[in-house]
């Protein structure tokens, strides 16, 4: 292969990071059995090499490769300047990476426009790592108003729900997420999760087997539905997504919904995913 400018070396080289995230991709904190479509070094003829570029970040984080990540947004900023996504993707990186102080700055400053409702989900996911469970139940709410059949947003609602023992608002929002996106294993396993934490596991098993995860992701939802049942429970009025979330008490901190990044992978494979939805 014949790379002849220093921004088609940048791409191939950012593939190859891609394809080494790839190797160890999870969804959700479950193992992905489906296979990865493969990736190769883009020709820039076809589009732009500001639209190639962008392409390559998002599927690293994707794939997981979150430090790379990291270091090619600022190498994007480099060389075509900063844009709202760039600037979103910048705090999905850092949250991922356990920087979670820089993430929320950064959410925070797009809380409004066109990233709006992914700032507002990526805060609540911080606020949920960060054990605040209040406002995490409220701005993963802030991010289904302002996308209602965004299914991950929903399953997530309905995830960190479940992470601070709120079973019973927990329902609505991940069966609309599992309508919604009936093929997507983590919302599948989020839905399971709260049929078992009903005591219902003869409905958790049906989820399962008809949502078709493989049998050790559903060994995986199993053994959370032990941690979260050993927490203390709480008492929560049934009610659809309400509009305005009950007031709880903080709890335990809701895990992560994203991939563990490379160097957790490499460092805490044994256990990584009994820890995140």
């Amino acid at each position: 292969m014949n790379l002849h400018t220093p921004f088609q070396r940048l791409m191939f080289a950012a593939t190859a990071c891609v394809l080494l995230a790839a190797c160890g991709k999870t969804l959700g904190g479950y193992p992905n059995h489906a296979p990865t479509a493969s990736l190769v070094a883009p020709s820039t003829g076809a589009r732009d090499d500001k639209t190639v570029y962008m392409d390559l970040i998002r599927q690293m984080q994707q794939q997981g490769a979150y430090y790379a990540s990291l270091a090619h947004i600022d190498a994007y900023r480099q060389r075509y300047g900063a844009t709202p996504e760039l600037r979103r993707r910048q705090a999905d990186a850092l949250r991922a990476t356990g920087q979670l102080d820089a993430a929320r700055t950064i959410y925070r400053s797009l809380l409004s426009g066109e990233q709006a409702a992914a700032a507002w989900h990526g805060l609540g996911l911080v606020e949920a790592q960060s054990g605040n469970a209040v406002a995490a139940d409220e701005a993963l709410l802030k991010a289904t108003e302002l996308e209602p059949v965004n299914a991950a947003y929903l399953s997530d609602l309905g995830y960190a729900r479940l992470c601070d023992g709120q079973t019973a608002t927990a329902k609505d929002p991940l069966a609309m997420a599992a309508e919604l996106d009936p093929t997507n294993a983590k919302v599948i396993a989020n839905l399971a999760l709260w049929a078992m934490l009903t005591g219902d596991t003869t409905r958790a098993d049906a989820i399962m087997q008809r949502g078709q995860l493989p049998a050790d992701s559903q060994n995986d939802v199993r053994r959370l539905a032990v941690q979260l049942a050993s927490r203390k429970p709480r008492t929560a009025a049934a009610s659809p997504v309400p509009s305005t979330p009950a007031k709880r008490t903080n709890s335990a901190p809701a895990p992560t919904d994203v991939p563990a990044s490379m160097l957790q992978r490499f460092t805490t494979d044994a256990t990584a995913y009994e820890a995140r939805p």
